[in-house]
């Protein structure tokens, strides 16, 4: 049960971290960086400890880059 917990977890929340790193910090490679900075402190410590769990963690990060260069700033029509 903990395991498909760990493959939910890491199959959103990458991609989730990096979206939200890059709306805090107006750059998608900024928010990127930070995002696999913090997996490779979970892998350091010993939380993503299985070969498939990296893969899920990648592909989630890839998408959330992805997802992150499709947003456009928002901008104002003054009329």
């Amino acid at each position: 049960m903990i395991e498909i917990i760990r493959h939910l977890s890491g199959l959103f929340l990458p991609g989730f971290l990096v979206i939200f790193f890059t709306r805090v910090t107006y750059n998608r490679v900024i928010g990127l960086v930070l995002t696999v900075a913090l997996i490779a402190a979970s892998v350091y410590k010993g939380y993503t400890n299985t070969p498939s769990l990296i893969i899920v963690d990648s592909f989630s990060l890839t998408v959330g880059f992805w997802l992150a260069a499709k947003m456009k700033p928002k901008t104002r029509r003054d009329a």
